[in-house]
């Protein structure tokens, strides 16, 4: 349908602000956006934005059209994911966002069994600590580990995420163990930094009382692995997640220091599976839904005594 084509370009250029930004999204040329738009001034006999060199701006014509476009592709949308949803057998490339270090542990390993199960899914898994746009972005399912999932978005609680302050026994035996948060200052600490400077640790003591801890360290990461690693071979303290260090912990190579004390990190304290809440739920959607839900409950994995 040509006239939808030429309705969505006109809706991605303003919102993206340029054609050249729209034909991006849109996997096309400048060339064939600008077509597209000048067409539809044509059988409106009217202008529907004024160009300047720097900048795109919307004649009145322009902005009653732009609402309008918005809600017709909208439902339009919802149409066709209605029609698919009608079609009981999961099929199709099912795109996943998650963390990195989280979804590598935890995600890839279901991605063959729900693949197995389901021979005309695609599974698509895309590990990056940026807070993607499950939207804009065509991602099915979004993992986040936050306390606060955006409104926008249709979120399921799969888990809560503890998170432990450890070492190694051989930072331990050198440094000694810190007895009350306080004495962490004088020790070597490790922070996930994701693009900034970390200077405190927020602690959260038996009475509920929260402390912020100055910390220091020879250097700070931007990687949960990398963290991991750090500690392990008796370079400092860190907070990490039992998702990550639980076997570490269990086999003793590293020890819980300060238990009484909850840390309190800027990361939430729950593992979510969210979609978008325009979305029909499609069936290699709510298959993924499903397995994630087994997986996670009613324990998550690494808080089992069975592995």
């Amino acid at each position: 349908m040509a006239w939808l084509d030429a309705w969505e370009a006109f809706v991605k250029t303003v919102d993206a602000g340029s054609m050249a930004a729209a034909a991006r999204r849109l996997e096309c040329s400048r060339a064939q956006v600008s077509k597209q738009l000048a067409e539809l001034e044509k059988a409106f006999g009217v202008r529907l934005l004024e160009r300047t060199t720097r900048r795109l701006d919307l004649t009145p014509g322009g902005e009653v059209f732009y609402q309008h476009a918005q809600r017709v592709l909208a439902a339009l949308k919802e149409t066709e994911l209605a029609v698919q949803n009608l079609v009981e057998t999961p099929r199709g490339v099912l795109r996943i966002s998650a963390p990195v270090t989280f979804g590598r542990l935890h995600v890839a390993p279901l991605l063959p069994r729900v693949a197995d199960a389901h021979p005309q899914v695609q599974c698509e898994l895309v590990l990056t600590d940026r807070l993607v746009d499950l939207v804009e972005e065509k991602f099915d399912v979004g993992l986040r580990l936050t306390d606060a999932p955006p409104e926008n978005l249709v979120a399921k609680k799969l888990a809560v995420i503890k998170r432990v302050i450890c070492a190694s026994p051989r930072y331990v035996a050198a440094m000694g163990e810190p007895r009350s948060p306080q004495e962490l200052v004088h020790h070597h600490c490790f922070a996930y930094s994701h693009g900034r400077t970390v200077s405190d640790w927020r602690l959260a003591t038996p009475s509920g009382e929260v402390l912020t801890i100055p910390i220091r360290g020879k250097f700070q990461v931007d990687n949960a692995d990398a963290i991991l690693q750090a500690v392990l071979a008796g370079h400092g303290i860190a907070i990490l997640p039992t998702y990550l260090c639980g076997a570490e912990l269990a086999r003793g190579e590293l020890l819980p220091l300060l238990g009484a004390h909850e840390p309190l990190p800027s990361f939430g304290r729950h593992l979510y599976a969210c979609y978008p809440a325009s979305h029909v739920q499609l069936p290699r959607q709510r298959v993924f839904l499903q397995a994630l839900e087994q997986h996670f409950s009613p324990v998550p994995p690494w808080e089992s005594s069975d592995r």
